[in-house]
Protein backbone atom coordinates (compact mmCIF):
# COMPACT_ATOMS: atom_id res chain seq x y z
CA UNK A 1 0.00 0.00 0.00
CA UNK A 2 2.17 2.55 -0.91
CA UNK A 3 1.30 5.92 -1.49
CA UNK A 4 3.13 9.03 -3.11
CA UNK A 5 2.70 11.62 -0.29
CA UNK A 6 1.39 14.19 -2.94
CA UNK A 7 -1.86 16.50 -1.99
CA UNK A 8 -5.06 15.32 -3.08
CA UNK A 9 -8.43 16.98 -2.48
CA UNK A 10 -12.16 15.22 -1.97
CA UNK A 11 -15.13 17.04 -1.24
CA UNK A 12 -16.93 16.34 1.76
CA UNK A 13 -20.02 15.50 -0.45
CA UNK A 14 -17.87 12.58 -2.21
CA UNK A 15 -16.91 10.88 0.79
CA UNK A 16 -20.95 11.43 2.35
CA UNK A 17 -21.87 9.40 -0.57
CA UNK A 18 -19.18 6.90 -1.09
CA UNK A 19 -20.47 5.75 2.54
CA UNK A 20 -24.07 6.15 1.51
CA UNK A 21 -23.78 3.59 -1.50
CA UNK A 22 -21.68 1.42 0.02
CA UNK A 23 -23.81 0.57 2.91
CA UNK A 24 -21.59 -0.13 5.82
CA UNK A 25 -23.98 0.58 8.81
CA UNK A 26 -25.19 -3.00 8.70
CA UNK A 27 -28.60 -1.80 9.92
CA UNK A 28 -27.30 1.33 11.93
CA UNK A 29 -29.85 3.67 9.83
CA UNK A 30 -28.94 6.76 7.62
CA UNK A 31 -25.34 7.92 8.22
CA UNK A 32 -25.12 11.91 9.99
CA UNK A 33 -27.71 14.00 10.27
CA UNK A 34 -30.19 13.42 7.61
CA UNK A 35 -29.25 16.81 5.63
CA UNK A 36 -26.98 17.91 3.73
CA UNK A 37 -24.45 19.96 5.25
CA UNK A 38 -24.85 23.59 5.65
CA UNK A 39 -22.62 26.29 6.29
CA UNK A 40 -19.18 25.80 7.24
CA UNK A 41 -19.62 21.44 6.98
CA UNK A 42 -20.16 22.17 3.33
CA UNK A 43 -16.57 23.77 2.94
CA UNK A 44 -14.44 21.52 0.90
CA UNK A 45 -12.19 18.92 2.71
CA UNK A 46 -8.38 19.18 2.18
CA UNK A 47 -6.71 15.74 2.48
CA UNK A 48 -3.05 15.59 3.12
CA UNK A 49 -1.67 12.33 2.33
CA UNK A 50 0.96 12.19 4.58
CA UNK A 51 1.39 11.03 8.41
CA UNK A 52 -0.35 13.72 10.21
CA UNK A 53 -3.72 12.04 10.11
CA UNK A 54 -6.90 11.31 12.51
CA UNK A 55 -6.20 7.51 13.57
CA UNK A 56 -9.41 5.66 15.20
CA UNK A 57 -7.99 2.23 17.63
CA UNK A 58 -9.77 -0.43 17.27
CA UNK A 59 -9.69 -3.64 20.01
CA UNK A 60 -11.11 -6.43 16.80
CA UNK A 61 -12.53 -9.13 19.71
CA UNK A 62 -14.87 -6.23 20.89
CA UNK A 63 -15.53 -4.20 17.83
CA UNK A 64 -17.89 -6.37 15.37
CA UNK A 65 -18.30 -9.46 14.79
CA UNK A 66 -19.14 -10.71 11.35
CA UNK A 67 -19.92 -14.59 11.55
CA UNK A 68 -22.20 -14.68 15.26
CA UNK A 69 -19.83 -16.19 17.30
CA UNK A 70 -20.01 -13.19 19.43
CA UNK A 71 -16.33 -12.23 19.00
CA UNK A 72 -15.10 -9.53 16.41
CA UNK A 73 -13.44 -10.29 14.11
CA UNK A 74 -11.33 -8.63 10.87
CA UNK A 75 -14.31 -8.88 8.35
CA UNK A 76 -16.31 -7.14 10.83
CA UNK A 77 -14.17 -3.68 10.55
CA UNK A 78 -13.83 -4.10 7.02
CA UNK A 79 -18.06 -3.83 7.24
CA UNK A 80 -17.70 -0.78 9.35
CA UNK A 81 -14.89 0.84 7.41
CA UNK A 82 -17.40 3.07 5.63
CA UNK A 83 -18.66 4.20 9.64
CA UNK A 84 -15.11 4.61 10.31
CA UNK A 85 -14.82 7.16 6.85
CA UNK A 86 -17.49 9.03 6.97
CA UNK A 87 -16.99 10.32 10.78
CA UNK A 88 -14.02 11.39 8.97
CA UNK A 89 -10.79 9.36 10.57
CA UNK A 90 -8.09 8.79 7.68
CA UNK A 91 -5.76 6.19 9.75
CA UNK A 92 -6.92 3.35 11.58
CA UNK A 93 -4.34 1.38 14.42
CA UNK A 94 -5.46 -2.29 14.98
CA UNK A 95 -4.68 -3.71 18.84
CA UNK A 96 -2.51 -7.09 18.04
CA UNK A 97 -3.79 -9.41 15.69
CA UNK A 98 -1.18 -12.18 15.65
CA UNK A 99 -2.02 -15.64 17.29
CA UNK A 100 -2.01 -15.26 20.99
CA UNK A 101 -3.63 -17.42 24.00
CA UNK A 102 -5.27 -14.69 25.53
CA UNK A 103 -8.22 -12.39 24.62
CA UNK A 104 -5.94 -9.32 24.46
CA UNK A 105 -3.35 -11.05 22.13
CA UNK A 106 -0.41 -8.67 23.32
CA UNK A 107 1.20 -12.36 24.52
CA UNK A 108 2.31 -13.63 20.40
CA UNK A 109 3.01 -16.91 19.94
CA UNK A 110 3.34 -16.71 15.86
CA UNK A 111 4.54 -12.95 14.41
CA UNK A 112 3.69 -13.37 11.21
CA UNK A 113 -0.05 -15.28 11.05
CA UNK A 114 -3.33 -13.93 11.76
CA UNK A 115 -5.47 -15.63 15.30
CA UNK A 116 -7.95 -17.77 13.95
CA UNK A 117 -11.00 -16.36 16.17
CA UNK A 118 -10.35 -13.07 14.11
CA UNK A 119 -10.11 -14.53 10.43
CA UNK A 120 -7.97 -15.39 8.18
CA UNK A 121 -4.46 -13.65 6.51
CA UNK A 122 -6.86 -13.44 3.14
CA UNK A 123 -9.25 -11.05 5.10
CA UNK A 124 -6.50 -9.03 6.46
CA UNK A 125 -5.48 -8.55 3.10
CA UNK A 126 -9.27 -7.60 1.69
CA UNK A 127 -8.99 -5.09 5.09
CA UNK A 128 -5.58 -3.52 3.30
CA UNK A 129 -7.24 -3.43 0.02
CA UNK A 130 -10.60 -1.99 1.18
CA UNK A 131 -8.58 0.70 3.58
CA UNK A 132 -6.46 1.83 0.38
CA UNK A 133 -9.41 2.47 -1.26
CA UNK A 134 -10.54 4.79 1.06
CA UNK A 135 -7.34 6.62 1.61
CA UNK A 136 -7.03 5.22 5.52
CA UNK A 137 -4.05 4.14 6.64
CA UNK A 138 -3.53 0.45 8.10
CA UNK A 139 -0.84 0.15 10.92
CA UNK A 140 -0.94 -2.51 13.34
CA UNK A 141 0.65 -3.44 17.04
CA UNK A 142 3.70 -4.59 17.00
CA UNK A 143 5.08 -6.61 20.46
CA UNK A 144 8.51 -6.71 20.51
CA UNK A 145 9.04 -5.90 24.07
CA UNK A 146 7.99 -9.82 24.86
CA UNK A 147 6.88 -13.03 23.11
CA UNK A 148 4.21 -15.06 24.43
CA UNK A 149 5.40 -18.30 26.74
CA UNK A 150 4.12 -20.39 24.18
CA UNK A 151 6.26 -18.97 20.98
CA UNK A 152 8.40 -21.79 19.42
CA UNK A 153 11.44 -19.44 20.06
CA UNK A 154 11.16 -19.53 23.70
CA UNK A 155 9.81 -23.38 24.00
CA UNK A 156 12.21 -24.28 22.24
CA UNK A 157 15.21 -22.24 24.41
CA UNK A 158 12.99 -23.51 27.56
CA UNK A 159 13.71 -27.67 26.50
CA UNK A 160 17.05 -26.80 25.49
CA UNK A 161 18.03 -25.46 29.27
CA UNK A 162 15.92 -28.07 30.90
CA UNK A 163 17.61 -30.81 29.02
CA UNK A 164 21.10 -29.35 30.03
CA UNK A 165 23.50 -31.45 33.09
CA UNK A 166 24.15 -30.57 36.01
CA UNK A 167 27.96 -29.59 34.75
CA UNK A 168 27.15 -27.93 30.99
CA UNK A 169 26.55 -24.50 30.38
CA UNK A 170 24.09 -23.31 27.58
CA UNK A 171 25.22 -21.89 24.17
CA UNK A 172 23.88 -20.07 21.27
CA UNK A 173 25.88 -22.39 19.25
CA UNK A 174 23.58 -24.79 20.62
CA UNK A 175 20.10 -23.10 21.03
CA UNK A 176 20.15 -20.29 19.08
CA UNK A 177 16.94 -19.32 20.60
CA UNK A 178 18.43 -19.53 24.12
CA UNK A 179 20.23 -16.21 23.50
CA UNK A 180 16.80 -14.12 22.93
CA UNK A 181 15.66 -13.99 26.41
CA UNK A 182 16.78 -12.90 29.60
CA UNK A 183 18.25 -15.98 31.43
CA UNK A 184 20.05 -16.87 34.40
CA UNK A 185 21.34 -19.83 36.70
CA UNK A 186 19.80 -19.18 39.57
CA UNK A 187 17.59 -17.77 41.57
CA UNK A 188 17.42 -13.92 41.11
CA UNK A 189 15.16 -12.93 43.68
CA UNK A 190 12.90 -10.92 41.71
CA UNK A 191 9.20 -11.21 41.54
CA UNK A 192 9.89 -10.08 37.82
CA UNK A 193 11.63 -13.83 37.31
CA UNK A 194 10.14 -17.48 36.88
CA UNK A 195 11.45 -20.77 37.01
CA UNK A 196 11.92 -22.41 33.73
CA UNK A 197 10.05 -26.05 35.30
CA UNK A 198 12.02 -27.36 37.61
CA UNK A 199 15.20 -26.99 36.14
CA UNK A 200 17.73 -24.38 37.95
CA UNK A 201 17.43 -21.87 35.21
CA UNK A 202 15.14 -18.22 35.89
CA UNK A 203 13.74 -16.01 32.80
CA UNK A 204 12.53 -12.29 33.07
CA UNK A 205 9.14 -11.20 32.24
CA UNK A 206 8.21 -8.16 33.54
CA UNK A 207 4.64 -7.71 32.83
CA UNK A 208 3.68 -11.55 34.13
CA UNK A 209 5.24 -15.09 33.57
CA UNK A 210 2.96 -15.45 30.34
CA UNK A 211 5.50 -12.41 28.34
CA UNK A 212 9.14 -13.55 28.36
CA UNK A 213 10.69 -10.48 27.61
CA UNK A 214 13.18 -10.56 25.07
CA UNK A 215 17.04 -9.87 24.67
CA UNK A 216 17.62 -7.00 22.83
CA UNK A 217 21.51 -7.36 22.43
CA UNK A 218 21.02 -10.73 20.00
CA UNK A 219 21.18 -9.98 16.74
CA UNK A 220 20.10 -13.11 15.23
CA UNK A 221 17.10 -12.07 17.60
CA UNK A 222 17.13 -8.68 15.40
CA UNK A 223 17.56 -10.17 12.37
CA UNK A 224 14.12 -12.25 13.13
CA UNK A 225 12.13 -8.99 13.92
CA UNK A 226 12.83 -7.54 10.67
CA UNK A 227 11.50 -10.34 8.90
CA UNK A 228 8.78 -9.73 10.72
CA UNK A 229 8.69 -6.24 9.68
CA UNK A 230 9.29 -6.83 6.18
CA UNK A 231 6.50 -9.58 6.29
CA UNK A 232 3.73 -7.12 7.41
CA UNK A 233 4.75 -3.96 5.37
CA UNK A 234 4.54 -6.08 1.96
CA UNK A 235 1.07 -6.83 3.28
CA UNK A 236 0.93 -3.68 2.60
CA UNK A 237 0.63 -2.31 6.34
CA UNK A 238 1.14 1.60 6.73
CA UNK A 239 3.16 1.10 9.59
CA UNK A 240 3.28 -0.05 13.34
CA UNK A 241 2.49 0.70 16.44
CA UNK A 242 5.06 -0.33 19.22
CA UNK A 243 4.68 -1.73 22.30
CA UNK A 244 5.97 -0.71 25.58
CA UNK A 245 9.25 1.17 24.45
CA UNK A 246 9.59 1.92 27.35
CA UNK A 247 10.44 -1.28 28.39
CA UNK A 248 12.92 -2.85 26.03
CA UNK A 249 15.41 -2.08 28.68
CA UNK A 250 13.60 -0.80 31.30
CA UNK A 251 14.80 2.72 33.07
CA UNK A 252 17.59 3.22 30.24
CA UNK A 253 16.42 6.03 27.84
CA UNK A 254 19.62 5.46 25.79
CA UNK A 255 19.27 1.62 24.86
CA UNK A 256 15.77 1.97 24.55
CA UNK A 257 16.62 4.59 22.04
CA UNK A 258 18.77 2.60 20.49
CA UNK A 259 16.68 -0.04 19.33
CA UNK A 260 13.78 2.49 18.68
CA UNK A 261 16.81 3.79 16.03
CA UNK A 262 16.83 0.17 14.76
CA UNK A 263 13.89 -0.28 14.20
CA UNK A 264 12.91 2.65 12.14
CA UNK A 265 15.71 2.68 10.28
CA UNK A 266 14.90 -0.71 9.26
CA UNK A 267 11.10 0.29 8.82
CA UNK A 268 11.90 3.24 6.44
CA UNK A 269 14.44 1.93 4.50
CA UNK A 270 11.54 -1.24 3.32
CA UNK A 271 8.44 1.84 3.29
CA UNK A 272 9.67 5.65 3.02
CA UNK A 273 6.32 6.68 4.45
CA UNK A 274 5.73 4.54 6.62
CA UNK A 275 4.28 5.34 10.06
CA UNK A 276 5.63 4.60 13.28
CA UNK A 277 4.18 5.02 16.84
CA UNK A 278 5.20 4.33 20.17
CA UNK A 279 4.25 3.47 23.20
CA UNK A 280 6.28 5.41 26.28
CA UNK A 281 3.96 5.52 29.25
CA UNK A 282 6.14 8.32 30.32
CA UNK A 283 5.77 12.10 31.64
CA UNK A 284 7.04 14.71 29.11
CA UNK A 285 10.48 15.14 29.66
CA UNK A 286 11.43 11.09 29.41
CA UNK A 287 9.33 10.14 26.18
CA UNK A 288 10.37 13.54 24.57
CA UNK A 289 14.14 12.06 24.88
CA UNK A 290 12.26 9.29 22.70
CA UNK A 291 11.68 11.20 19.45
CA UNK A 292 15.89 11.02 19.29
CA UNK A 293 14.97 7.64 17.72
CA UNK A 294 13.74 9.32 14.37
CA UNK A 295 10.77 7.28 15.45
CA UNK A 296 7.89 9.42 14.07
CA UNK A 297 5.84 9.99 17.08
CA UNK A 298 5.19 8.85 20.92
CA UNK A 299 2.04 9.09 22.75
CA UNK A 300 1.60 12.43 23.95
CA UNK A 301 0.87 11.03 28.21
CA UNK A 302 0.94 14.67 29.10
CA UNK A 303 -3.00 15.44 28.05
CA UNK A 304 -3.84 12.08 28.86
CA UNK A 305 -6.06 10.02 31.60
CA UNK A 306 -7.67 10.97 34.49
CA UNK A 307 -4.93 13.51 35.30
CA UNK A 308 -3.80 14.87 32.21
CA UNK A 309 -4.27 18.23 31.12
CA UNK A 310 -7.64 17.93 28.95
CA UNK A 311 -9.05 15.96 32.16
CA UNK A 312 -7.85 19.22 34.11
CA UNK A 313 -8.58 21.73 32.13
CA UNK A 314 -12.33 21.16 31.93
CA UNK A 315 -12.65 19.45 36.13
CA UNK A 316 -10.04 21.78 38.10
CA UNK A 317 -9.97 25.16 38.41
CA UNK A 318 -6.98 27.50 39.37
CA UNK A 319 -4.79 29.61 37.15
CA UNK A 320 -2.78 26.26 36.44
CA UNK A 321 -5.89 24.33 35.10
CA UNK A 322 -7.24 27.24 32.84
CA UNK A 323 -7.56 27.56 29.31
CA UNK A 324 -4.16 29.74 29.15
CA UNK A 325 -2.77 26.55 30.67
CA UNK A 326 -3.90 24.80 28.36
CA UNK A 327 -2.61 27.10 25.30
CA UNK A 328 0.87 27.42 27.17
CA UNK A 329 1.10 22.98 27.62
CA UNK A 330 0.77 22.93 23.84
CA UNK A 331 3.81 25.43 23.55
CA UNK A 332 5.57 23.44 25.88
CA UNK A 333 5.14 19.73 24.23
CA UNK A 334 5.40 21.04 20.93
CA UNK A 335 9.00 22.56 21.77
CA UNK A 336 10.40 19.35 24.23
CA UNK A 337 9.60 16.71 21.04
CA UNK A 338 11.30 19.19 18.50
CA UNK A 339 14.07 19.59 20.81
CA UNK A 340 14.55 15.80 20.39
CA UNK A 341 12.80 15.29 16.57
CA UNK A 342 13.06 18.43 15.05
CA UNK A 343 10.23 19.56 12.51
CA UNK A 344 9.81 15.57 12.34
CA UNK A 345 8.73 15.34 14.93
CA UNK A 346 5.27 14.30 15.10
CA UNK A 347 2.89 14.98 18.51
CA UNK A 348 0.69 11.31 18.88
CA UNK A 349 -2.48 13.04 21.36
CA UNK A 350 -5.07 10.78 22.54
CA UNK A 351 -7.55 11.03 25.54
CA UNK A 352 -7.54 7.69 26.20
CA UNK A 353 -6.98 4.14 25.51
CA UNK A 354 -7.35 0.10 25.81
CA UNK A 355 -5.44 0.77 29.46
CA UNK A 356 -7.64 3.62 30.73
CA UNK A 357 -10.47 3.82 32.27
CA UNK A 358 -13.56 5.33 29.53
CA UNK A 359 -13.36 9.09 29.01
CA UNK A 360 -16.91 9.86 29.59
CA UNK A 361 -16.36 8.93 33.71
CA UNK A 362 -14.00 11.62 34.04
CA UNK A 363 -16.29 13.67 32.70
CA UNK A 364 -19.10 12.17 35.39
CA UNK A 365 -21.30 11.62 32.27
CA UNK A 366 -21.81 15.17 31.46
CA UNK A 367 -22.34 15.08 27.55
CA UNK A 368 -21.63 18.70 27.64
CA UNK A 369 -18.28 18.10 28.97
CA UNK A 370 -17.79 15.22 26.79
CA UNK A 371 -17.54 16.70 24.05
CA UNK A 372 -15.75 19.77 24.80
CA UNK A 373 -13.02 17.56 25.85
CA UNK A 374 -12.84 15.50 22.51
CA UNK A 375 -12.23 19.08 20.95
CA UNK A 376 -9.49 19.50 23.24
CA UNK A 377 -8.18 16.36 21.83
CA UNK A 378 -8.80 15.95 18.60
CA UNK A 379 -7.81 19.70 17.62
CA UNK A 380 -4.14 19.24 18.71
CA UNK A 381 -1.20 19.16 16.40
CA UNK A 382 0.20 16.06 15.15
CA UNK A 383 -1.30 12.38 14.86
CA UNK A 384 -4.66 12.80 17.00
CA UNK A 385 -5.68 8.90 18.08
CA UNK A 386 -9.23 8.57 19.11
CA UNK A 387 -10.31 4.91 20.69
CA UNK A 388 -13.71 2.71 19.63
CA UNK A 389 -16.51 4.06 21.32
CA UNK A 390 -15.20 7.35 22.81
CA UNK A 391 -17.58 9.05 19.81
CA UNK A 392 -20.34 7.65 21.06
CA UNK A 393 -19.60 8.28 25.10
CA UNK A 394 -19.15 3.97 25.82
CA UNK A 395 -18.66 3.38 29.75
CA UNK A 396 -15.53 1.34 31.02
CA UNK A 397 -13.56 1.55 34.18
CA UNK A 398 -12.19 -0.71 36.40
CA UNK A 399 -10.47 -4.23 35.28
CA UNK A 400 -8.72 -3.89 31.89
CA UNK A 401 -11.62 -6.14 29.92
CA UNK A 402 -13.87 -3.59 31.52
CA UNK A 403 -12.11 -0.87 29.07
CA UNK A 404 -12.61 -3.16 26.00
CA UNK A 405 -16.52 -3.80 26.35
CA UNK A 406 -18.22 -4.62 23.42
CA UNK A 407 -18.78 -1.30 20.66
CA UNK A 408 -21.95 0.02 21.31
CA UNK A 409 -23.79 -0.79 18.20
CA UNK A 410 -27.17 -0.79 18.94
CA UNK A 411 -29.93 -1.33 21.67
CA UNK A 412 -30.40 -4.43 20.88
CA UNK A 413 -27.57 -6.99 22.12
CA UNK A 414 -28.32 -9.91 19.54
CA UNK A 415 -28.02 -7.29 16.86
CA UNK A 416 -25.86 -8.03 13.76
CA UNK A 417 -22.37 -6.79 14.84
CA UNK A 418 -22.23 -6.82 18.52
CA UNK A 419 -19.94 -8.79 20.13
CA UNK A 420 -20.13 -10.47 23.77
CA UNK A 421 -17.18 -8.52 25.10
CA UNK A 422 -14.27 -10.36 27.56
CA UNK A 423 -15.04 -13.74 28.85
CA UNK A 424 -14.10 -11.78 32.62
CA UNK A 425 -15.56 -8.39 31.64
CA UNK A 426 -18.20 -6.69 34.06
CA UNK A 427 -21.46 -5.90 32.81
CA UNK A 428 -21.24 -2.55 31.63
CA UNK A 429 -24.47 -0.13 31.67
CA UNK A 430 -23.90 2.35 29.44
CA UNK A 431 -25.57 6.16 30.04
CA UNK A 432 -25.40 7.23 26.56
CA UNK A 433 -27.32 6.13 23.19
CA UNK A 434 -26.48 3.45 21.15
CA UNK A 435 -24.47 4.22 17.99
CA UNK A 436 -27.36 3.44 16.38
CA UNK A 437 -29.94 6.59 17.75
CA UNK A 438 -26.99 8.87 18.00
CA UNK A 439 -26.15 9.15 14.27
CA UNK A 440 -29.55 10.69 13.95
CA UNK A 441 -29.01 12.78 16.25
CA UNK A 442 -27.38 16.21 15.41
CA UNK A 443 -26.95 17.24 18.98
CA UNK A 444 -25.30 13.65 20.15
CA UNK A 445 -21.62 13.04 21.17
CA UNK A 446 -20.89 11.23 17.97
CA UNK A 447 -22.34 14.34 16.12
CA UNK A 448 -19.98 16.75 17.76
CA UNK A 449 -17.18 14.01 17.08
CA UNK A 450 -17.80 13.96 13.59
CA UNK A 451 -17.97 18.22 13.65
CA UNK A 452 -14.81 18.09 15.42
CA UNK A 453 -12.99 16.02 12.66
CA UNK A 454 -14.29 17.71 9.77
CA UNK A 455 -12.98 20.79 11.78
CA UNK A 456 -9.51 19.52 11.65
CA UNK A 457 -9.61 18.21 7.75
CA UNK A 458 -10.86 20.94 6.33
CA UNK A 459 -7.96 23.04 8.00
CA UNK A 460 -5.03 21.20 7.50
CA UNK A 461 -2.86 23.76 9.95
CA UNK A 462 -4.64 22.30 13.22
CA UNK A 463 -3.02 18.96 12.54
CA UNK A 464 0.30 20.30 11.03
CA UNK A 465 0.61 24.04 11.95
CA UNK A 466 3.61 25.44 14.33
CA UNK A 467 1.87 26.59 17.56
CA UNK A 468 2.03 30.23 18.90
CA UNK A 469 -0.02 31.67 21.97
CA UNK A 470 -1.52 34.75 21.85
CA UNK A 471 -0.39 36.19 25.05
CA UNK A 472 -2.23 39.31 24.14
CA UNK A 473 -5.84 37.50 25.35
CA UNK A 474 -5.47 37.41 29.02
CA UNK A 475 -8.92 35.76 29.72
CA UNK A 476 -8.55 32.90 31.58
CA UNK A 477 -11.09 30.85 30.33
CA UNK A 478 -9.67 31.36 26.95
CA UNK A 479 -7.26 29.20 24.92
CA UNK A 480 -5.98 31.68 22.20
CA UNK A 481 -2.92 30.61 20.01
CA UNK A 482 -1.79 30.44 15.84
CA UNK A 483 -1.06 27.54 13.68
CA UNK A 484 1.26 28.41 11.08
CA UNK A 485 1.82 25.54 8.03
CA UNK A 486 2.76 26.21 4.50
CA UNK A 487 2.86 29.81 4.54
CA UNK A 488 -0.79 29.60 6.17
CA UNK A 489 -2.11 30.92 9.74
CA UNK A 490 -4.82 30.21 11.25
CA UNK A 491 -6.20 31.08 14.42
CA UNK A 492 -8.16 29.09 17.34
CA UNK A 493 -9.92 30.32 20.19
CA UNK A 494 -11.48 28.07 22.82
CA UNK A 495 -13.77 29.26 25.34
CA UNK A 496 -13.98 26.68 28.00
CA UNK A 497 -16.22 28.04 30.63
CA UNK A 498 -18.97 25.96 31.46
CA UNK A 499 -21.51 29.13 31.47
CA UNK A 500 -20.00 31.80 30.11
CA UNK A 501 -20.41 33.34 26.54
CA UNK A 502 -17.14 35.50 25.60
CA UNK A 503 -16.09 38.00 23.76
CA UNK A 504 -13.15 38.54 21.96
CA UNK A 505 -10.99 41.17 20.07
CA UNK A 506 -9.46 39.41 16.99
CA UNK A 507 -9.02 43.05 14.79
CA UNK A 508 -5.28 43.44 15.87
CA UNK A 509 -4.57 39.99 14.08
CA UNK A 510 -5.87 41.46 10.51
CA UNK A 511 -8.67 40.66 8.59
CA UNK A 512 -10.31 37.41 9.43
CA UNK A 513 -13.24 35.35 9.00
CA UNK A 514 -14.59 32.10 10.45
CA UNK A 515 -13.48 29.29 8.70
CA UNK A 516 -15.53 26.69 11.05
CA UNK A 517 -16.65 26.44 14.71
CA UNK A 518 -17.63 23.83 17.44
CA UNK A 519 -19.91 24.65 20.55
CA UNK A 520 -21.18 22.05 23.02
CA UNK A 521 -25.25 23.27 22.57
CA UNK A 522 -25.21 23.89 18.73
CA UNK A 523 -25.25 28.23 19.87
CA UNK A 524 -23.54 29.57 16.71
CA UNK A 525 -20.04 31.18 16.92
CA UNK A 526 -19.88 34.62 15.11
CA UNK A 527 -17.88 37.76 14.42
CA UNK A 528 -18.96 41.36 13.91
CA UNK A 529 -16.30 44.21 13.30
CA UNK A 530 -13.02 41.72 14.41
CA UNK A 531 -14.82 40.68 17.88
CA UNK A 532 -15.83 37.15 18.46
CA UNK A 533 -18.56 36.34 20.40
CA UNK A 534 -18.20 32.43 21.67
CA UNK A 535 -20.76 30.24 23.38
CA UNK A 536 -19.40 28.34 26.65
CA UNK A 537 -17.43 25.78 25.38
CA UNK A 538 -16.71 26.15 22.04
CA UNK A 539 -14.39 26.54 19.41
CA UNK A 540 -13.62 28.31 16.64
CA UNK A 541 -11.36 28.42 14.07
CA UNK A 542 -10.17 31.67 11.71
CA UNK A 543 -8.43 32.55 8.80
CA UNK A 544 -7.60 35.07 6.54
CA UNK A 545 -10.49 36.35 4.94
CA UNK A 546 -10.83 35.92 1.09
CA UNK A 547 -10.64 38.99 -1.05
CA UNK A 548 -14.49 39.92 -2.65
Amino acid sequence: MKRSGNKFRRSFALILALALMAGALNGCGMIGKGNEPEGWRAKEVTVIDDNYRTWYEIFVYSFCDSDGDGIGDLQGVVSKLDYIADMGFNGIWLMPIMPSDSYHKYDVKDYMAIDPVYGTMEDFDELVSECDKRGIKLIIDLVLNHTSSGHPWFVEACDYLKSLGAGDEPSAAECPYYEYFHFAKGDPGSSTWYRVGSSDYYYEGVFWSGMPDVNFASQALRKDFEKVMDFWLEKGVGGFRLDATGEYYTGSVSENVEVLSWVNSHVKSVAPNAYIVGECWEGLYTYSQYYASGVDSFFDFEFAGPTGIVTKTINYSGADNSAQAYAKALVRVQNSIREYGGEAAIDAPFFVNHDMARAAGYMSYDARKVKIAAALNVLMSGSAFVYYGEEIGMTGSGKDENKRAPMFWSADAGAEGMTKGPADMEPQENQFACAEEQMKEPDSIYSFYKDTILLRNQNPEIARGTVARLEEIEDQDIAAISKTYDGQTIYMLYNISETDEKQVEMGQYGGLEIAGWLSVDGGEVTMTEGTVTLPSYSVVVLREAKAS
